[in-house]
């Protein structure tokens, strides 16, 4: 990721230099001049910095047609993502670390900085603005933000959809994210500070009545489009590759229960290996996206006669497909609604799936007989699947096991599976590569990962936050 910040500006003379200068704190910044007219030029040219570039041309054009130049710029500088603030002060710079950190760990994402709707300042028609704007928006493309009025976004540069058509004033925003949503590009809210002046000291350039009426006549094009074109590209290829997916395992139901009937010796076994081929040749047939496994420079090669406890990060249903094709003998912990499920639980019940249940210690013994039959044991330390792909807490469940039983921790890294399939909304995605990093052993005797569950649960927490960001 190579990544600058954009500032389109109008007439903002008391507020511009101290935005840039907070902002190249974090990012080198691309400032548009909008045919500002009190200074503001002047000012920004004033500031010597190399990581400032400054766009400008004499008649003020508006918003939309400052983010486009501000964009074609960062492309031309060999950029792939831009993160927008506006230039009045209402966003924080200081919140860029955030909004960059979900970006590397989606980098395909729009990420979209959210404002609370409510809070000490904020104009009354605002709040309703945006309220209006998020029904609108849910109503086009099938997906919820809190926020879809705000200028503090990170672009992929690559996933940007609609510039060609791209409005000149403040409906250019909504254009983008609502074009780019229904080119499957995904859009995940961060929460943010914002600071709105006192009425006395507000600047804005809103036209209420004209600018309202043109965001009302884009909402319903918007809307027209949306049913005869948005969302059916939205959602055809979630049909097609969705009713591939449930055929796939309507497919192994059906041979199952054939392998346990009638082929008596080594049934399970087989069924694994079967399993395990099939999941492989599943990932490797997704539309558009290799699958690669990767093995961390420092990392021994997987050994198929050495068990240990496999822990991943957990964003989509294709992620136990992932860990049955790395290798055959692995035995997966789920909670019991896995095994209840009636779309998939009859064969996790086959594979030999374990439930949670009542607790760790009442699976010890049943997991104790696969470790000396050679298997090793997966466990998904978050216990739910990520809505953002950004981690969630790590239970001690993995850890305290490989404690009790005495076996060496293997982390591996997914990425990419929450873009090829979501869980809210259950969507099929464009990734560019679906892939896992194989990570060295932590074997019981590592101190250098804690000493004990609880420790060692905290430390490799921590590492998977900036594994997961790598």
């Amino acid at each position: 990721m190579k990544t600058c910040a954009l500032i389109p500006t109008y007439n903002n003379v008391s507020t511009i230099r101290d935005v840039v200068s907070r902002t190249l704190a974090y990012l080198p910044v691309i400032v548009v001049a909008d045919g500002s007219s009190d200074g503001t030029l002047e000012v920004v040219q004033g500031m010597s910095d190399a990581n400032l570039t400054i766009v400008s041309y004499p008649v003020n054009r508006g918003k939309g047609y400052a983010l486009k130049q501000g964009f074609l710029k960062a492309k031309e500088l060999g950029y792939t993502h831009v993160v927008t603030l506006d230039a009045d002060g209402q966003h924080y710079p200081e919140d860029i670390p955030l909004l960059l950190r979900m970006s590397r760990v989606r980098p395909d994402a729009i990420i979209v900085g959210s404002r609370r709707l409510q809070q000490a300042n904020m104009p009354r028609k605002n709040t309703f603005a945006n309220r209006f704007s998020n029904f609108w928006f849910a109503l086009q493309t099938g997906l919820r933000l809190p926020d879809t009025q705000t200028g503090f976004r990170v672009y992929p540069l690559d996933g940007i959809h609609g510039l060609w058509c791209l409005p000149p004033r403040y409906e250019a925003e909504l254009l983008l994210l609502v074009l780019s949503v229904w080119a499957l590009t995904p859009a995940i809210p961060v929460p943010v500070r914002v600071y709105y002046p006192p009425q006395e000291e507000r600047v804005s350039f809103f036209r209420p009545g004209i600018d309202f009426t043109r965001i009302s006549v884009m909402n319903t094009i918007l809307c027209v489009l949306a049913v005869v074109y948005g969302l059916p590209r939205r959602y055809i290829r979630t049909a097609y590759w969705g009713t591939l997916f449930i055929l796939y395992v309507l497919a192994e139901h059906i041979y199952v229960p054939f392998y346990l009937l009638f082929v008596k010796q080594d049934a399970q076994a087989k069924v694994r290996a079967h399993l395990s081929a099939t999941a492989l040749r599943y990932l490797h047939s997704f539309p558009g996206a290799p699958y690669n496994v990767y093995t961390d420079p420092d990392a021994e090669p997987i050994n198929l006669s050495e068990p240990a406890i496999y822990i991943a990060n957990h964003t989509s249903l294709l992620d136990t497909l992932v860990v049955l094709s790395l290798h055959d003998k692995m035995v997966l912990v789920g909670k019991d609604s896995v095994l209840n499920n009636p779309f998939f639980g009859l064969a996790a019940r086959m594979l030999g799936v374990i439930a949670v249940g009542e607790g760790i210690d009442t699976m010890l013994p049943q997991l104790q007989q696969y470790v000396r039959k050679g298997y090793s044991i997966v466990i998904f330390p978050e216990g739910t699947r990520s809505l953002t792909g950004d981690l969630l807490r790590f239970h001690r469940g993995a850890f305290y096991v490989a404690e009790q039983l005495h076996l060496p921790i293997r982390p591996i890294v997914l990425r990419g599976f929450l873009a090829a399939l979501s869980k809210s909304p259950f969507l099929v995605g464009v990734p560019k590569e679906l892939s896992v990093t194989v990570k060295p052993l932590i074997r019981q005797d590592d101190v250098s990962y804690g000493v004990g569950y609880r420790e060692r649960t905290k430390k490799i927490y921590n590492c998977y936050k900036d594994w997961i960001c790598e």
